[in-house]
């Protein structure tokens, strides 16, 4: 037999640490040192013994597992345990494609926050380091053994607000109270064993050696009853209110940081909602992100059977009312779904790669809509697109447009091109004076929604500014969003181009942008929008 590492035998008998040559069944082929650790130190040669020979039962399967692992995954484990009180490190590595070195050693020093599960004291605070290293050995564990762990994160509103009015340290005697009060285990009641830590200011963290749904539900219903208490201290009252989240480890995630990362999430969503019911992972973010996937899948057919069209609303001339302009938003009729957000399906189109394809199959059919709408307006009347970003930003971009110039669908002359403000401060806007050459003018959409460079707007070939919607919208309510749009229109004024607003919805608005110098706009107050232009082939099926 070849020995360990091809380390010399009196090396091996002379380390303070305890080194196996294990074999994947749980046999020993060599064994020697182990004088730091004289508890576990055989007393006689161990060739050919199986662990369980050897140890008590819980340290020989924590051995076999870590050696299963470790040549399983050609990899090294490693866990930390305790036996006989004193405190123990297991680190293994493969050593051959059936065999594992096993080295066990003494604990440095015991972990402070370590708690014997039979230990009914209320659990004490941990730092964010110490809470991190045991989190990762109690997922460790909870592997090789094949036991059930579950993490949640608490949100404990409140503690912020208290560190910016009042004073950070005062935040924190708060936290303090609250956790030293939480509520010991009850060795009567059917709650998961728990230990907790502080992950910032106003996170805690709750590792439950559960996955049973209502144990946890208990556990952490007792948890968050206490932390909503008032804290009394300095002569006050503060009360607190808790948001917790759940993730189950292998059903939810299987490493540590996916597994935190996850049950925040929850706790987010729980927050989100103002539930104080427990939010686990499954049950929410899980079957939101499969809903997604389903929203993917179809909006590729979708895409490619044009379902996803533009709906029009008219601008218009604020001061006269005559329409100058139609333009075009994307809207999806699902055949079960009803009509999904743009808003939604747009983040999926990022996301999955269809962006460009979604605003060029849009782009194509604006022939037809053009035909459609020319029929029943003035002959100055332009029809506005608004290209997507990842389109925009694509190098063919100014092709794809020129393409449809050159067919025929829509004169130059009597087309708009709208282009976020935060897709032409990413886009040489010089590449687009071809276009503008032709006859197409070109809008910057959302302006006061980032940060736009005054030197890139004065030098593209743009014809106007759209404020963005929500600024307009809040025009005569918000002392701030008014100075937005008069900055906003004052810019496009300075530029020599036009200022152009949306969400014009009563006609106080429509005065009061008359009042700055914008004179064209859209929104309820102008009530002639096609109906249904974007399915003429699904309304053609219904009829």
């Amino acid at each position: 037999m070849t020995n360990l590492s091809k380390t010399p035998d009196s090396l091996i008998e002379g380390l303070p640490d305890l080194v196996l040559l294990v074999r994947r069944d749980g046999v020993v082929l060599q064994c020697g040192g182990g004088h730091g650790v004289p508890d576990l130190r055989p007393s006689r040669d161990l060739t050919g013994q199986r662990l369980e020979a050897v140890w008590a039962r819980p340290v020989a399967a924590l051995l076999r597992q870590l050696a299963r692992r470790a040549v399983a995954s050609r990899a090294t484990t490693e866990a930390r345990f305790e036996e006989g009180g004193c405190a123990y490190e297991a680190r293994a590595s493969a050593h051959g494609p059936e065999c594992a070195i096993c080295v066990v050693r003494a604990a440095a020093t015991a972990p402070e926050d370590a708690l014997d599960a039979t230990d009914e004291r209320p659990r004490p605070q941990l730092d964010r380091r110490g809470f991190l290293r045991r989190f990762k050995e109690s997922m460790s564990m909870a592997a090789l053994r094949e036991m059930p762990l579950a993490v949640a994160v608490i949100h404990v509103d409140g503690i912020a607000d208290i560190a910016q009015i009042i004073a950070p340290k005062v935040a924190e005697q708060i936290m303090s109270a609250a956790i030293l009060r939480l509520p010991a285990r009850d060795p009567g009641a059917e709650k998961a064993w728990w230990y907790l830590g502080q992950l910032s200011e106003s996170l805690l963290a709750v590792v439950l050696e559960s996955s049973d749904r209502d144990a946890i539900d208990a556990c952490l219903g007792s948890v968050c009853a206490s932390l909503r208490e008032p804290v009394a201290t300095l002569g006050a009252e503060f009360h607190l209110t808790p948001y917790a989240g759940v993730a189950v480890l292998g059903q939810d995630a299987s490493s540590p940081k996916l597994l935190l990362d996850h049950a925040r999430a929850a706790a987010t969503e729980a927050r989100r909602c103002g539930s104080s019911a427990v939010c686990f992972f499954t049950d929410t973010l899980r079957l939101r992100s499969l809903a997604r996937l389903d929203i993917a899948r179809e909006l590729r057919d979708a895409i490619a059977n044009r379902d996803i069209r533009l709906r029009y609303v008219g601008r218009h001339d604020l001061e006269s009312g005559r329409l100058v302009t139609w333009v075009g938003y994307l809207r999806w009729l699902h055949p079960l779904r009803g009509e999904i957000r743009a808003a939604e399906f747009l983040k999926v189109a990022e996301t999955t790669g269809l962006a460009t394809t979604l605003s060029r199959a849009v782009l194509g059919g604006l022939g037809e809509d053009f035909a459609r709408l020319s029929a029943a307006a003035d002959a100055d009347v332009r029809l506005s697109f608004g290209a997507l970003r990842h389109h925009v930003l694509h190098e063919d971009f100014a092709a794809d447009i020129g393409r449809i110039l050159s067919d025929g669908a829509v004169p130059a002359e009597r087309l708009e091109l709208r282009v976020s403000e935060r897709a032409l401060i990413a886009r040489d806007a010089v590449d687009l004076r071809c276009l503008g050459q032709l006859g197409v003018q070109l809008v910057v959409d959302e302006v006061g929604r980032g940060m736009g460079s005054l030197d890139l707007l004065a030098r593209a070939p743009i014809w106007g500014l759209q404020l963005d919607r929500a600024w307009v919208t809040a025009l005569r309510s918000d002392a701030v969003a008014r100075k937005v749009c008069h900055a906003g229109i004052g810019m496009a004024t300075a530029l020599g181009v036009t200022p152009i607003a949306t969400g014009v919805d009563d006609p106080e608005q429509r005065e009061a942008l008359l009042a700055l110098g914008c004179r064209l706009g859209s929104g309820d107050l102008f009530r002639d929008a096609v109906a249904d232009i974007a399915t003429p082939r699904r309304a053609a099926a219904r009829a």
